[in-house]
């Protein structure tokens, strides 16, 4: 009897970075995957809570513009949801024509915000006088330029010039070479440990305490525990109140890290394990 696919959640449309990255982090799955585009990261997590996918695809950090506060609070209300997997996806930002299509010609650029702002010394330099639009998605903008006969471009990756049927008219045109998104698998299922695994936590602190995020920190340098990541939200119930989260090297069932752990519950009103997972894989 064929083996039932997995359901696999990204934040779309057809032809964005997530789908990207889905693609790739899949492709090593002996499991058959069917992948299916959702319009926002809450609605991807209600599918996820509601079971109508099985995992999902989510950008949580990139080099650049930072963390995606929306992927970690999502992730925080829905406590039954674990990481299970990352992937860290090149960012390489290309200007889209059609094919018969002259770039130096454009009369409008379509693209995403954080995306026009990466490419702003391209753009002002090659393209001054065209006009530049916003949009939700890189591939949204890639797909508005495929839809339409008007001298239009969008910036957005290789992987969406394929899916819309668009040329590179100029490849890596973003700003800074080293830029890269960190993405998340989630889903339910505590994954085995790989001896080469990531555990992510979240935490808070009793009020006012001195020293209390110190003493968090050494229960991971006492047993060499390396830090990959630490940073604060807010809890969104009163101002000055934080939650911490901490990526560290390791798998929650390996003894240093359970001991770490145990530990710093002891000083803290909350302590929850997000997930242990395979240190993902660096897609350029």
């Amino acid at each position: 009897m064929k083996e039932k696919a997995i359901r696999a959640g990204y934040l779309g449309p057809e032809g964005t970075f997530s789908e990207e990255a889905a693609q790739v982090f899949f492709s090593y799955q002996e499991q058959e995957v069917s992948l299916s585009p959702f319009s926002s990261i809450p609605l991807l997590y209600d599918a996820l809570g509601k079971r109508e996918v099985d995992l999902a695809m989510l950008p949580v950090e990139n080099s650049i513009e930072g963390t995606v506060n929306q992927t970690l609070d999502e992730l925080i209300e829905h406590p039954s949801l674990l990481i299970s997997g990352e992937i860290i996806l090149s960012i390489h930002h290309c200007l889209l024509v059609r094919p018969d299509q002259e770039w130096a010609k454009l009369e409008r650029v379509y693209s995403h915000p954080q995306a026009l702002a990466q490419c702003r010394t391209f753009l002002e330099k090659n393209l001054a006088e065209t006009a530049l639009f916003p949009t939700l998605s890189t591939a949204e903008g890639a797909q508005i330029v495929a839809k339409s006969t008007e001298p239009y471009g969008a910036i957005a990756s290789r992987f969406a010039a394929l899916r819309q049927g668009l040329e590179v008219a100029v490849p890596d045109i973003q700003s800074k070479q080293n830029n890269k998104t960190r993405f998340l698998v989630i889903g339910r299922q505590l994954t085995e440990p790989t001896g080469a695994d990531k555990t992510s936590i979240v935490f808070a602190l009793p009020q006012d305490r001195p020293g209390g995020l110190y003493s968090i920190l050494k229960e991971f340098a006492e047993r060499q525990i390396n830090l990959t990541r630490i940073e604060s939200r807010p809890t969104k119930q009163e101002l000055g109140h934080y939650l911490f989260f901490i990526d560290c090297l390791g798998h929650q069932r390996d003894p240093m890290v359970a001991e770490a752990l145990h530990a710093i519950g002891k000083n803290t009103i909350l302590t929850r394990i997000l997930g242990s997972y395979k240190i993902g894989m660096v897609k350029e």
